[in-house]
């Protein structure tokens, strides 16, 4: 068995890479209810959340080109803490956070699908599972190419949403805009801010990718940048075209925006939400994998995993794993409720991570790529708010 990963991928499938996985199956809920709060100026939130999320985006670009590696959080802490344990743990919290949200995607699009198609859901969920591990067992380029191929499907969907939102009569709502009330916003903007967690998951591939160095950190913001313009673009179609008490009650509040633009149910966009879903799965196992493999060496007891397949070049067993732990989860957790704890491990992990970034600059100022000591100091400032604000909604 070869022990490396080979380098095939370049900046655009790993900036569509990282586009899928933020603009998830979540934006056909978020909407309403970053709505909910921040009024007719939910767009400004998720630009504040985009903003929010930036420094800890910026701290992660620096660290992936001083140590391109995969598992790359564990990478990070255990270099520059010297933490060894600290620095496994941070990487097992890592694959449980993805496993749990991919499996909690998984049952979220199976039930989509139930919508289109009569199809019993414990057979689609192993059915889909099996397939979608399948497919990052066969190859990283080979996963990363059908991830793109959902991607675009996601993106037209959301275009239409854009769209129609803009043929629809203007909402009451929007004719007669109240002054920014920024509480409101701000509290709009602490939802949005789950909607950006997924840039992460790109340093994870760093060493299956071309030129590391110059391709993460330009992969990671531009990829931020893109999905801020997006969820912006959509929060403002839908707020212009649906009133605020609609929104705020509805479970699918883009297909309101396209009743009111353009008339009928919108039934294609549970479809596109279906492609959505299958798009954060394969993201979410071809990620966490990647990072079990990373332990491999950092860990006797997981150096198993730290092998690739000579001829597709993925950490086979690692993905078996990952993949089956993924649909077992989701048939038998409450992935709903784990769902929430995800997000708490993630922002742990950016508390971590920004951290271990000053002490590292600290100790070792010259990198590939710099930021100034100011970002990961305000990336781990804004983190600790959202731990805290987070840990208030899921205690």
């Amino acid at each position: 068995m070869a022990e490396h990963l080979k380098r095939r991928i370049g900046l655009g499938l790993l900036t569509a890479y990282g586009v899928g996985v933020m603009v998830g199956a979540g934006i056909y809920v978020l909407v309403g209810a970053v709505a909910g709060e921040a009024g007719i100026w939910a767009p400004v939130a998720f630009l504040l959340a985009g903003l929010v999320a930036a420094p800890t985006a910026l701290s992660y670009s620096e660290f992936a080109t001083r140590i391109p590696e995969a598992a790359g959080e564990a990478a990070y802490v255990g270099t520059a803490l010297r933490r060894q344990a600290l620095a496994v743990l941070v990487g097992l919290a890592i694959v449980a956070a993805g496993t749990v949200s991919a499996a909690a995607v998984l049952r979220g699009g199976v039930g989509y699908l139930t919508v289109v198609l009569d199809v019993p859901a414990i057979w689609a969920i192993i059915g889909i599972g099996a397939i979608l591990t399948g497919v990052a067992v066969f190859g990283v380029m080979e996963s990363l190419a059908l991830a793109a191929v959902f991607t675009v499907i996601e993106l037209l969907g959301l275009a239409l949403v854009i769209w129609a939102g803009t043929r629809a009569p203007v909402s009451v709502d929007w004719t007669a805009m109240a002054p920014p009330l920024w509480a409101g916003i701000g509290a709009g903007a602490t939802l949005a801010f789950f909607a950006f967690i997924g840039f992460e998951d790109i340093v994870n591939m760093a060493e299956e990718v071309s030129e590391p160095e110059r391709t993460l950190p330009r992969a990671i913001l531009i990829s931020l940048v893109i999905t801020t313009l997006i969820y912006a673009l959509v929060t403002w179609a839908t707020v212009r075209a649906v009133p605020l008490s609609a929104l705020a009650q509805s479970e699918k509040p883009l297909a309101l925006v396209w009743q009111a633009g353009m008339g009928g149910q919108g039934r294609f966009l549970s479809t596109i939400a279906v492609f959505a879903a299958l798009n954060g799965v394969l993201a979410q196992i071809v990620m966490a994998s990647r990072v079990l493999y990373g332990l491999g060496k950092r860990s006797p007891a997981l150096q198993v995993f730290h092998h690739a397949h000579p001829r597709t070049g993925t950490p086979v067993l690692a993905t078996l794993l990952v993949g089956g732990a993924v649909v077992a989860g989701a048939l038998l957790l409450n992935v709903g409720l784990l769902a929430g704890v995800t997000s708490t491990i993630l922002l742990g992990v950016f508390v971590i991570v920004n951290l271990s970034l000053i002490v590292l600059k600290r100790r070792e100022p010259d990198a590939p790529f710099r930021v100034p000591m100011v970002v990961p100091v305000l990336g781990l400032c804004l983190a600790l708010m959202a731990l805290a604000l987070n840990i208030g909604v899921h205690p």
